[in-house]
């Protein structure tokens, strides 16, 4: 029965490694998503870190079908005690709902998790990270395989050069990373945007803007596609 399930909300990038995670635990009965949960800055209106249009944003998660919840951080003096607050306000509102834990789509960055749970502890919350520990190329093997499709969004210049960004993720991309760099750039060394996959229920569609280099990564304006 559906009151059965445990209520939970995704913690929402727009990419790779969310999709799959996302993709992982709507396969478990156990789970009812009830929200992606989106961090966007303030000013820029995009997504905090990745640099995608919120209205791109809003297209895949109309397309995934899951309500959106965007949490707006400010444009300047955003601190980590101000993006705590935030986050931690956002979550006693899920407690209210009936919501008590997070998923995550971390793979293996232990500090990272560290301080997620630490800071869900702080209010009664637990995370589950249903990809955690696989291995990362063949986890990006397979987002390929079973129909994702993603595109190069934002890279870390000091890892990769700006011609990776814009790039769709495929075999061709993966063949060309450097040995250095993460198969699923779980070390920051790219993100991206997942626009079609077993998720969607319609692809959404994109152009590749101009890329540009914002102090030590390079970001590529995804555009909204008639």
């Amino acid at each position: 029965m559906e009151d059965s399930k445990e209520k939970v909300v995704m913690s929402w990038s727009g990419g790779k490694d969310s999709s799959l995670a996302l993709y992982d635990i709507l396969q478990n009965d156990k789970y009812e998503v009830v929200s992606l949960l989106t961090t966007v800055s303030e000013g820029y209106e995009r997504i905090s870190h990745h640099g995608v249009r919120r209205e791109l944003l809003k297209q895949q998660a109309d397309s995934v079908g899951i309500p959106l919840h965007e949490l707006h951080l400010p444009q300047h003096n955003c601190t980590n005690d101000v993006y705590e607050a935030i986050m931690r306000k956002a979550m006693l509102e899920y407690i209210e709902q009936g919501v008590n834990s997070v998923v995550f789509g971390d793979i293996f960055l232990e500090d990272l998790r560290e301080d997620r749970e630490k800071n869900l502890a702080l209010v009664g919350m637990k995370a589950i990270f249903p990809i955690w520990k696989r291995n990362t190329v063949k986890l990006v093997n397979e987002f390929i395989d079973i129909g994702f499709k993603g595109r190069i969004c934002c890279i870390a210049a000091k890892n990769l050069s700006e011609e990776f960004c814009g790039r769709n993720i495929n075999k061709e991309f993966l063949d060309d990373l450097p040995d250095s760099v993460d198969p699923c750039g779980e070390n920051g060394e790219y993100h991206s945007f997942v626009y079609d996959g077993p998720i969607f229920n319609n692809p959404v569609k994109i152009e590749t803007g101009e890329t540009i280099l914002m102090d030590v990564r390079y970001f590529t304006d995804l555009l909204p596609a008639n």
